[in-house]
């Protein structure tokens, strides 16, 4: 098995919203959606009562590569800073698909630089979509 890149995501309190829109862009179903009341942890501390339902584990297959994720509650000591020092770079196998993912990811976001021709040779552009995640959309067509 060769070595794969699978990006995991952590989100204030929208994870679930988060995935299900990340489900809709690129199809297919979760492999794994686990809620906190759903782990049973000895040692651990009572999970408080408002976060019992929010996600501490989902998996999203998305071709041979796996979008993972989970919610981080302040209640739980977490604090999510979203930044732009990390991106999810995707290489779809058609023009046509690198449009298509660009327009439905980024739709309510942020445009950085909106896709097109670069002068390396690849279409790209990239964007921040509507929950402060980073993305790059790669296409090269072999010559």
């Amino acid at each position: 098995m060769e070595t794969q890149l699978n990006p995991y995501l952590n989100f204030s309190s929208n994870c679930e919203e988060a995935f299900n829109f990340y489900k809709s862009a690129f199809g297919g179903e979760f492999s794994n959606i686990t809620r906190f009341k759903d782990m049973e942890m000895p040692d651990a501390p009572p999970t408080p009562k408002e976060v019992e339902n929010k996600i501490m584990h989902v998996s999203l297959p998305i071709g041979s590569s796996i979008l993972m994720g989970s919610d981080a509650p302040e209640e739980m000591g977490f604090k999510v800073n979203i930044g732009n020092n990390n991106y999810i770079c995707i290489a779809p196998e058609s023009r046509d698909e690198a449009t298509r993912l660009f327009n439905v990811l980024s739709n309510g976001g942020q445009v950085e630089m909106p896709i097109a021709d670069q002068p390396w040779g690849d279409y790209w552009g990239s964007f921040k979509d509507k929950y402060g995640v980073m993305w790059m959309i790669n296409y090269h067509e072999e010559q």
